[in-house]
């Protein structure tokens, strides 16, 4: 199988991506883009007209958004054992484009202090950010992973929203929250994917 081309910054939800090329198993190659040159050059535009990370290319084919290329790598290399079973498929699907939709624009909403009246709280698809959260607690509340007793590709795109949101404030720690990001962390893939963003953030601010 053909080695993935893997564009990102590791100060970007590439590091997302990083880590479900780890839990894959995949083989890449990764190309460093920053964000006021590189990642809006002509060359890469090509790829992903947004002008974001991260994105791979793979046999050919541009996959974007981190949900869409955690389940893309999960469908690839079924080996890596990511994808839902029959009786997962609908906590699997649910719950990550949950997080890709509801959860993303809660947080970034929030985040940016603007709060829906009670009258666009029909249009926004979170509703509230309270409910956001209160939901994504619920359907952790009772279980180690999205779909159960098993580990993912589900449990990377919504644990890497937990994760981040806990170290970073854009999640309450709660109990929950802070249970599920620490399983998360054990996981031999993601901490290789970790160390490597951390190197190239270190490298990044050494001074020259």
């Amino acid at each position: 199988m053909s080695k993935i081309d893997f564009y990102t910054n590791p100060m970007s939800r590439g590091q997302t991506a990083r880590w479900a090329l780890h839990e894959a198993g995949a083989e890449y190659v990764q190309h460093i883009l920053d964000y006021p040159t590189s990642m809006k050059a002509p060359e890469y535009l090509a790829i992903n007209p947004m002008g974001k990370v991260p994105a791979i290319v793979h046999d050919g084919k541009v996959v974007t958004e981190c949900a869409a290329i955690c389940a893309y790598l999960a469908d690839v290399f079924p080996e890596a054992e990511l994808q839902p079973r029959a009786d997962e498929r609908a906590d699997y699907y649910r719950w990550l484009f949950f997080a890709a939709g509801p959860v993303e624009s809660a947080i970034s909403n929030h985040y940016m202090k603007w709060e829906p009246t009670e009258e666009q709280q029909r249009m926004a698809g979170y509703g509230t950010y309270d409910k956001m959260v209160e939901v994504l607690e619920g359907c952790l509340s009772d279980k180690d992973f999205i779909c159960g007793g098993r580990f993912t590709a589900a449990d990377i795109y919504v644990g890497s929203q937990i994760d981040w949101g806990v170290q970073f404030g854009t999640l309450p720690s709660n109990p929950t929250f802070i249970a599920y990001a620490e399983r998360l962390r054990e996981r031999p893939a993601y901490q290789a994917a970790k160390a490597i963003d951390a190197a190239l953030i270190a490298e990044a601010q050494t001074p020259t």
